[in-house]
C-alpha cells in the first residue's frame, strides 16, 4: 500500500508562516471567477490517484484519458484524425561502463573520471559507443549566428572532431548590450543549442565547460541531470545527433588548455571578441561507454475549436501534464503530484477551453489546446510536436504556454518570460491594462529560462509564444509576503510537498486565466500574424514561413 508524507517538515513550518500573514492582512478587490470547474480538475489531476503523472505510467495513463474525457465534454474536435492522441516515441537511454575522458599528448595523458570531472552520453541508438584519438579544437562559445555576424566555426572542418565550447553567449561574458543581447541569455547561449551546432558542423563530440556565474547553477545540477537514465524521442531526428554529448568541470577544463600551452583566461577573453577563429589544441580525446534502451509510446492530448473564416490558422495554448512519478526512498513509496507543476496549467487549459465554447461565439481562426508529455523529461512532447505538428507551423498564429500557474493570490503585475522578444509584448500590456496590471521582464534573463518550457521547442520553429505567470507584487499584502511566497514554492519545487493545500489562493489563477483568455481571443479573431523582434534567433524562420500566408 501507497503511503506519503503530504508536506516536509520544513513546508509545514512554511505554511503556518504563511497562514499567519494571511491572517494579518486582506487581498483587495474581488476576481472574477474564471473557471467552475477549475478547482475540481487541478485537484483531481494532483491526486494520489494519478501516481505523479510520469509518462508510460499507469499514472501517466489515468491522466491521459481524463484530459482526453474533459476534452470530449467540453465539445472540442480531436485534432489527431478522430483522436486527441498524438503518440509520442519515446526512448529511454541508460549509460554504464564509462571509461575515463583521456586528453593526450604534449606529455603526460590526462584522465577524467566520471562524474567529478566529467559528465557524457549519447542519444543515439548504440549500444557502445566508443571516441579514439579524436583531435580536440577549441571553439569558443560553438555559435554560428548570422544576425550577430558570428561564426565560431568559420574555417574549420569539424568532421570526426571533438569540440570544446564555453556555455552561454558573448554578451553575457562582456556584459557588452550591443553583443547579442548584453547579459541576456539567447538560445545560442544554451547548452541545447552547443550540441546541435556541433553535430551540424559534423562533430563527431561537443564538450561544454562548465562554469557556475554563465551557466546559472552549479555542477551538482549538471552531474546529477547527466547521470542515470536519459530520455530522448525515438525518431530518425536522434540520427542526427552526436556521437557523444557531454561536459567537463571547470578545474579539469583548466588543465587542459594548460596541457595545451594555451591560457584559459586569455582563451575566454579571445572568444567572447568578434572574428574569433576556432583554435586546434594539440591533443585528442578518447572515451568510452555502453548503453541500454527501452521505448514506450506515451501521449500529447490535443483537441480543438475549429476557426469560422480560416480554419487553417491556429493559435495554441499549451501545458504539460506530466510530472516526476512516484519515488521509493528509505523504503517509503513518495508520489510528486506535481499539483502546481503542472496540473494548475493543465487545468487551465481546460477551463479556457470551456470558455471559449460556453461563449456561444466560434473565433475566426481556429484554437488548439494541447496537454503535451515528457516537459520534465525534456521538453520532448512538444519537441514531437514541433517537428511532427497537426497544424501547419506557418499557419500556427502564435501561441501560450501554460506552466506552473500562481496559486498565491492576485498581483498588480504580470512577470513575462523573454519579455522583448516579440510583437508579442504588445498585447500583453493592452490586455495587462485592462486589468490595472503592468508586464514586467523576468529579472534573472541570463538564466534563459525562455528556453527551458514547453513554448520554446514552438518558438525553434518561428512561431512567437508568451510565457508569463503573476508576478510578485500582491494585493493586499507586503513584501514579507510575497518573499514567503518564493521560498515556499522553491521548497515544494519539484518535491512531494508540491501538492493542493488549503494556503492556496485561487484568485490569482483566476486572474491569470482572463489575461490568457484575452489575449487568445483576441489573436483568433483579427488578422495579425505577430513576429519576432528584428534581433531575434527565432527571426528568420517565421520570415521564411511568410509566403505560405493568405495575403
Amino acid at each position: 500500500m501507497l503511503q506519503k508524507k503530504s508536506l516536509t517538515a520544513s513546508a509545514f513550518l512554511s505554511v503556518v508562516l504563511l497562514l499567519f500573514a494571511a491572517a494579518c492582512s486582506s487581498p483587495g478587490g474581488e476576481i472574477e471567477i474564471f473557471g467552475h470547474n477549475l478547482e475540481e480538475d487541478i485537484r483531481i489531476l494532483a491526486s494520489d490517484e494519478f501516481e505523479g503523472r510520469a509518462p508510460a505510467t499507469p499514472g501517466g495513463e489515468k491522466a491521459v484519458e481524463y484530459i482526453k474525457s474533459r476534452f470530449t465534454e467540453i465539445g472540442l474536435k480531436p485534432a489527431n484524425g478522430d483522436s486527441y492522441l498524438q503518440p509520442v516515441p519515446l526512448m529511454e537511454v541508460t549509460g554504464s561502463n564509462f571509461s575515463p575522458l583521456t586528453v593526450s599528448g604534449n606529455g603526460e595523458d590526462i584522465s577524467l573520471s566520471y562524474l567529478d570531472d566529467m559528465v557524457i552520453g549519447t542519444y543515439r541508438m548504440q549500444e557502445a559507443v566508443s571516441i579514439e584519438d579524436s583531435e580536440l579544437v577549441f571553439a569558443g562559445y560553438g555559435i554560428v549566428a548570422p544576425e550577430y555576424n558570428w561564426n565560431d566555426y568559420e574555417g574549420l572542418d569539424a568532421e570526426g572532431k571533438t569540440v570544446i565550447v564555453l556555455v552561454n553567449d558573448p554578451g553575457f561574458a562582456t556584459g557588452d548590450d550591443s553583443m547579442f543581447t548584453g547579459n541576456a541569455m539567447t538560445y545560442y547561449g544554451r547548452w541545447t543549442y552547443k550540441f546541435e551546432e556541433a553535430a551540424r558542423q559534423g562533430a563527431a563530440a561537443a564538450i561544454i565547460i562548465h562554469q557556475t556565474e554563465p551557466a546559472s547553477y552549479g555542477w551538482d545540477v549538471v552531474r546529477n541531470s547527466w547521470s542515470g537514465t536519459q530520455y530522448g524521442v525515438a525518431s530518425k531526428g536522434e540520427t542526427e545527433r552526436l556521437l557523444a554529448e557531454g561536459w567537463i568541470h571547470e578545474d579539469p577544463a583548466r588543465n587542459i588548455f594548460r596541457k595545451a600551452g594555451i591560457d584559459f583566461e586569455d582563451a575566454l577573453v579571445r572568444a567572447s571578441e568578434k572574428g574569433f577563429k576556432p583554435e586546434p589544441m594539440g591533443l585528442t580525446a578518447s572515451v568510452s561507454f555502453n548503453n541500454e534502451f527501452d521505448f514506450a509510446d506515451c501521449n500529447n492530448v490535443i483537441g480543438y475549436i475549429e476557426g469560422s473564416e480560416y480554419p487553417d490558422e491556429t493559435v495554441i495554448y499549451m501545458g504539460h501534464w506530466d510530472h516526476l512519478g512516484m519515488v521509493e526512498a528509505d523504503g517509503e513509496v513518495q508520489i510528486y503530484n506535481g499539483a502546481v507543476d503542472n496540473a494548475t496549467g493543465v487545468a487551465g487549459l481546460m477551463a479556457i477551453a470551456e470558455r471559449f465554447m460556453q461563449s456561444g461565439e466560434s473565433p475566426r481562426r481556429s484554437i488548439v489546446f494541447m496537454a503535451v508529455t515528457a516537459e520534465e523529461s525534456g521538453l520532448l512532447g512538444s519537441r514531437y510536436y514541433s517537428e511532427n505538428p497537426l497544424f501547419p507551423i506557418a499557419t500556427t498564429v502564435a501561441g501560450i504556454n501554460m506552466d506552473a500557474l500562481n496559486v498565491y493570490g492576485p498581483t498588480r503585475d504580470i512577470v513575462a518570460v523573454g519579455y522583448g522578444f516579440s510583437e508579442l509584448d504588445e498585447y500583453m500590456k493592452r490586455h495587462a491594462e485592462e486589468q490595472d496590471r503592468v508586464v514586467k521582464p523576468n529579472p534573472y534573463p541570463e538564466r534563459g529560462y525562455y528556453y527551458r518550457s514547453d513554448h520554446f521547442n514552438m518558438a525553434k520553429q518561428g512561431v512567437p509564444m508568451i510565457y508569463a505567470n503573476g508576478g510578485s507584487d500582491y494585493i493586499g499584502r507586503d513584501e514579507d509576503y510575497s518573499e514567503m511566497v518564493s521560498q515556499d514554492y522553491a521548497r515544494r519545487y519539484h518535491q512531494p510537498s508540491d501538492v493542493v493545500h488549503d494556503l492556496w489562493d485561487y484568485s490569482g489563477i483566476h486572474q491569470d486565466l482572463w489575461f490568457f483568455y484575452s489575449i487568445g481571443n483576441e489573436l483568433a479573431n483579427n488578422d495579425d500574424f505577430p513576429n519576432w523582434a528584428p534581433e531575434s534567433e527565432f527571426r528568420a524562420a517565421r520570415d521564411e514561413e511568410a509566403g505560405l500566408r493568405r495575403n
